[in-house]
Order: C-alpha cells, then structure tokens, then sequence
C-alpha cells in the first residue's frame, strides 16, 4: 500500500513479533580490539533469556491517519566525541585496555613503548560513542521492487556493502575491530542458528550473534504472514524495508562494540521484568538510531528525498510496541523519535539511549 493511505483495521493481534534475540542458547561475545578476535563468554540462559527477545523493530499495522504526529529528536547530554570518557564504568560496566609495554634491551637500557588505545565497553561511555557521523556513501538503489524476491534481496546485499562502508571506517578509526555480517536471505522461510526466520505469524527480520549473521524472509516482511500484516501495507518504497535492515545491522554493531554484552549482563542482573523490557527497549531503540544515520548518510545517492523522508518518518511511527503487548521495543511516538534522532543529528553519541530520559525510551 503506497504512503499516505491508512493500514486496513488492526488483525486480532497487530503485532509481529520474533523471538531472535538473544536467542535461548546465546553466548555473548567479548568484544574485540584492533588485534585480535574476542572470545566467546557465557553461557545458556534458559528461561529468563525467553523473556527478552525480539531483535527487530516491529511492524505494528493498525489503524492510522495520513500522517504521524509530530515528535522532536531527544536531547542528548553533550558529549565531546574524540574525548576520552572521565567517568568510571560502574560495576555492570567494563573496559578492555592494553598496559604499557615495557622491555629491557641487551644493554641494560629500559624502552617503555605507548600503550594501545582504550575500548571502553561500556553502555554508556563506550569507545563507540567516539566514532562520529557515518560518512555519506554512494549507494544508489535503483528502481527495485520490494514485491520481486530477486530484485529485494540484490537491493539488500547491495545496500549491506554500504552499510559496511560507513561503519567499518568509523570503527576502525577507534582501534575496534569491524567485520561484515552474514546475511541469509530467503523468499519463504528457513531455520537459522537462532531458530525458524520468520516463526510462524510474525514477518520481521533477526540478527543472531551466534553466528552474526542476518536472517530474513522477503514474502513476510512484505506481504506478511498470518494476521501479521507486512511492511508493504505502510509503503511500497523499498525504504522502509532497507532501513529494518539497517535495525539489523546496528545490532550488529552493538555486537563488535560490547554494548550487546553490557545490555545482557543488566538483564541478567535485573530483578523485575519491568526492569528488563526497560533495558530491551533501550537497546533496540538504539539499533533504530543507527538505521536511521545510515539512511542519512546515503540520503544523497539512494536518494532519500525530503518527501522519502517524511515516508520513513510515518512508517516509523506505525512500528512499535502497541497497548496489550510486551514492551521490549518501545512504542511507535519513541522509534519514530530515535529514527529521527538518527537521522537529523547522524553522530553516534546522539544514539546513546543509555543516558536518555526513561520518557523517550518507553
């Protein structure tokens, strides 16, 4: 259904919901500097990680007006990006360094070499937050269309490259190690190392860090699945279904960075089930700033015109948590709010959800 026009009523349950992440047996990975490959820490969480899933944003097709109301970006607390953060992690919280190195040569005379820059992981100062804006990227999508299986999943390889472009160089230029996901695309449904893509009645696409590799079905995020209604009924401009993906890989990005680890040890640590869909909802809001300073950063080539962007502004006000079920993603006023906070600010510091006020991250 092109923009513009209402979604048809609201199915008995609206909202598309996949249990992806972390997944039951989800091992979270230390995050890794410039030399070397992290290891894999934890273990299997049973139950209490069947709480807390969900990796996309969801779609939400209710009934709805010709346009979103209007909601202003969220402030976020000044941060200087090439600084290094003063404030100390607190218990929940870590940081990877390197010490000095210091080696005494054959003539007795002491070499002290610099040490290696500081990952801080941490959700709230972490090094990410020092990366900047997403450089612009040429990435021309071309006339696709979201209803062909065949010319989706060549646009979203495509546009993945670009992804990678933008948030490789800003990584590395911290000292972190980047590298590119996997993707596993299909025009039905498949099983992945998370479990079934889509399950059964939902349509929205999941990162699994497992493997981290990126699993989707063209068919359900379009067309839906079950009551589930897709994402073609809020726009036909394959946008709205690239910048889902680009959801997806900033989960990805939590992943390398440590924020993914840092999300996972509050939950586990959290007391209340209020408390954990307030820490879930934070993460995936976060996920949705990123995917919206990617669609900025090629806003030139794609091109993401003034009127595209208004589409996108609506259809992230149609996605979200609605009234009568689990708040883990936030509702449609706040991925609205962050789409935008990516997007129109583009610097990753304006993405820390961390420091938020709760009223932008409900």
């Amino acid at each position: 259904m092109p923009y513009g026009q209402a979604p048809p009523p609201p199915p008995p349950n609206p909202q598309h919901r996949q249990p992806s992440y972390p997944p039951p047996q989800w091992q979270p990975q230390r995050p890794r500097s410039g030399g070397g490959a992290g290891a894999i820490i934890g273990g299997i969480f049973g139950v209490v990680a069947l709480l807390f899933v969900g990796l996309a944003v969801i779609g939400a097709l209710i009934r709805g007006g010709r346009h979103a109301d209007p909601v202003s970006p969220v402030a976020i607390p000044t941060f200087t990006p090439f600084e290094r953060p003063t404030s100390t992690p607190d218990s929940s919280e870590t940081a990877e360094s390197r010490p000095t190195e210091t080696r005494t040569s054959s003539s007795d005379t002491t070499v002290t070499r610099p040490a290696k820059q500081v990952l801080n992981t941490s959700l709230k100062n972490n090094t990410l937050y020092r990366t900047g804006s997403l450089p612009r990227v040429s990435c021309p999508a071309g006339s696709a269309s979201i209803y062909s299986h065949s010319q989706l999943k060549a646009l979203i390889i495509k546009t993945s490259r670009c992804l990678d472009k933008g948030w490789a160089q800003i990584m590395r230029a911290q000292g972190m190690t980047w590298q590119r996901p996997n993707y596993a695309i299909t025009s039905t449904r498949g099983r992945g190392a998370c479990g079934d893509f889509p399950s059964i009645g939902n349509i929205v696409p999941y990162y699994c860090p497992r493997n981290e590799t990126i699993y989707a079905s063209t068919t359900a995020m379009v067309k839906g699945s079950g009551n589930s209604g897709g994402y073609g009924q809020l726009t036909d401009w394959h946008g709205g279904v690239i910048s889902m993906m680009a959801h997806e890989y900033g989960h990805h990005v939590q992943q390398l960075s440590g924020l993914s680890n840092g999300w996972w040890g509050q939950t586990l640590r959290s007391s209340s089930q209020s408390g954990k869909l307030a820490l879930s909802r934070r993460f995936e809001l976060q996920a949705t700033c990123f995917g919206g300073m990617f669609m900025r950063s090629v806003a030139a080539s794609y091109p993401v015109t003034p009127a595209r962007r208004n589409t996108l502004y609506y259809f992230y006000s149609r996605v979200g948590d609605w009234s009568g079920n689990p708040r883990d993603h936030g509702s449609p006023a706040n991925n609205n709010r962050w789409f935008r906070q990516g997007y129109e600010k583009n610097k990753v510091f304006q993405c820390n959800t961390w420091l938020a006020p709760s009223s932008s991250t409900s």
